[in-house]
C-alpha cells in the first residue's frame, strides 16, 4: 500500500546539512532546511527503499559523510526530477516504518525535515519480551531507572558558553549508574544510553519493561531571567495523578499494558470498579513512596546546592504519570544561570549531584525494600520473611498480590502455582514487605 505524508506548501529551501541520531529501536534522519518546505514521503519494494521528494528545493549537504554503521540505511543518495524538485532516496537494509513531520527553528537550529524510521520487528520483540521474573525464592534486585532528559536532536535547555542540557545530565546518570551498580541489592537501568530522543511515554514503559522499583528523570532547568537559580525535586500532583488514572483506566493501549510494581497485574480481563479500586490502590502506594524518596534527595542536594525551593515540588510531567512505579524528577540547577551552568559543566559537581540522589535512593530501600529482594533479606536479618494467608470467599489471586504489595508472579512462584486458580481454605504463603 502506498503511504503518503504531506506537509503545507510554503517555499522553496536549500538543505545545508543531515544528520542521522541512532538509537535502539528508531533511527532519525534530519534535514537542516533554510526554509518551510512541503514534502511527500512514501516507501517502495524491491529493492526497499523510502523516497522523499521536496518539490523546488536543493541538496547542498554531503550525503556521502554521514555514519550509518549499525542503522536500517544501507546508503542515503539525492538527485533532482522534473528541474527543480529535489529526490531523496534511503535505501533500506531491513524493514521500517517511516514517520515524517516538520520542526519550527529554535535556539539551536533553524527549518528541519524529520524522518523517523522505527524498526517495528524489534518492537514487536521487545514486547513479547517482558520483564524477567524474580528468581524463585526471591533475592532479586531493587532495580532503579535512570532517565537522562531530553537527547538526540532535543538538546534541552542551553546555557552560557554552549552547554547543553542533554550533555549534563546524561554525565549525571551516568555517575549515578556507577554508585548504584557499586551497591549489592541494586541494579541500575538506563533509559537511553546514547545521544538519542526518546519519547516521554516510552520512557515510561522503558521502565515498566525493567520492571523497576523507582524511576529517576534527570534535568537542568531554564528560565529567560537568568538570575533564577537553585535545583528541585519534583512528584506527581495528586491532580496529575487522578487525571492519568483516568487516562489508564479508559485507554485500551494502557489497559493491555502489565502494571502493578514489578508489572504482572493486567487490568484488561478486570471489571470497571475491581480495576479502578486496583489501579487507585496502585497510584496511591507509588505516590506516597515518591514523595519520601524526593524529599531524601531533596535534603542531600540542599547540603551543598542552593535549592529553587526547600520542600518537594509537585507538577503532572508526563514522565512521572506512571501508576505503578515510584516517580520523581531532579531539576539539577538552572542551566540559564551562569554559576550553575559553570557548575553543572563541572565532573565534581555532577559527582556531587549523583550522590546525593544515589544516598537518598539509597536510604529509602534500605528501611523499605521491596519483598523478595536481597535488601528485605538483609533487613530481615538474612531470613525471609513469610506470613499465610487463608483463601477467602471472593478472593482472586492478583487482589491477594495487590493487598499485600507484591507480584503476581511472585505469589505464583512462592506457591509452586501453574494457574491462578485458588479454592477457599487453601493456604498461602506470602513474603512479607519489611517496613
Amino acid at each position: 500500500m502506498l503511504l503518503m505524508l504531506w506537509s503545507l506548501s510554503l517555499s522553496a529551501a536549500d538543505v545545508g546539512n543531515v544528520r542521522v541520531w541512532l538509537a535502539p529501536d528508531n533511527t532519525r534522519l534530519v534535514l537542516d532546511l533554510s526554509g518551510p518546505v512541503e514534502h511527500a514521503l512514501f516507501p517502495l519494494d524491491n529493492p526497499p527503499r523510502i523516497v522523499i521528494d521536496v518539490p523546488d528545493s536543493r541538496m547542498k549537504a554531503d550525503l556521502s559523510q554521514l555514519k550509518l554503521e549499525g542503522s536500517p540505511l544501507r546508503r542515503v543518495r539525492s538527485g533532482v526530477r522534473n528541474g527543480d524538485d529535489l529526490r531523496i532516496v534511503l535505501e533500506l537494509n531491513r524493514k521500517v516504518q517511516p514517520r515524517s513531520f516538520a520542526l519550527k527553528p529554535n535556539d539551536q537550529y533553524g527549518h528541519r525535515l524529520v524522518v523517523d524510521l522505527a524498526e517495528t520487528a524489534l518492537k514487536a520483540s521487545k514486547k513479547t519480551a517482558r520483564a524477567k521474573s524474580p528468581p524463585a525464592g526471591g533475592m532479586r534486585d531493587v532495580v532503579i531507572a535512570i532517565d537522562a532528559g531530553h537527547g538526540g536532536e532535543d538538546p534541552g535547555a542551553l546555557g552560557p558558553g554552549g552547554v547543553r542540557e542533554k550533555d549534563v545530565v546524561m554525565a549525571i546518570a551516568h555517575e549515578l549508574h556507577t554508585l548504584l551498580e557499586k551497591e549489592k541489592g541494586f541494579k541500575p537501568v538506563l533509559v537511553r544510553n546514547g545521544d538519542y530522543y526518546v519519547e516521554l511515554r516510552k520512557r515510561t514503559r522503558l521502565a515498566r519493561r525493567h520492571s523497576a522499583d523507582l524511576f529517576v528523570s534527570i534535568h537542568a532547568d531554564a528560565f529567560r531571567d537568568k538570575r533564577a537559580h537553585g535545583a528541585s525535586v519534583w512528584a506527581l500532583s495528586e491532580r496529575g495523578a487522578s487525571s492519568e488514572m483516568g487516562r489508564w483506566l479508559a485507554d485500551t493501549e494502557n489497559n493491555t499494558d502489565l502494571i502493578g510494581g514489578v508489572g504482572t497485574l493486567k487490568l484488561e480481563d478486570k471489571d470497571d470498579l475491581l480495576a479502578e479500586v486496583l489501579l487507585d490502590m496502585s497510584m496511591t502506594a507509588s505516590l506516597s513512596d515518591s514523595l519520601v524518596i524526593a524529599d531524601h534527595v531533596l535534603t542531600n542536594m540542599g547540603r551543598f546546592a542552593r535549592l529553587h525551593k526547600n520542600r518537594v515540588e509537585q507538577a503532572g510531567f508526563v514522565v512521572l504519570k506512571s501508576p505503578d512505579i515510584p516517580s520523581i524528577l531532579v531539576e539539577t540547577g538552572f542551566i540559564s544561570n551562569p554559576r550553575e551552568a559553570q557548575l553543572l559543566r563541572s565532573r565534581k559537581y555532577q559527582k556531587k549531584l549523583a550522590r546525593a540522589m544515589f544516598d537518598g535512593i539509597k536510604l529509602h530501600f534500605t528501611r523499605k525494600p521491596p519483598a523478595m529482594t536481597y535488601l528485605a533479606w538483609k533487613k530481615n536479618g538474612g531470613k525471609a520473611a513469610i506470613s499465610r494467608y487463608k483463601v477467602s470467599r471472593g478472593d482472586s489471586l492478583s487482589v491477594i498480590a495487590q493487598r499485600n504489595g507484591i507480584s503476581l508472579q511472585q505469589l505464583r512462584e512462592m506457591n509452586r502455582l501453574t494457574s491462578d486458580k485458588i479454592r477457599i481454605g487453601q493456604v498461602l504463603e506470602i513474603p512479607v514487605p519489611t517496613s
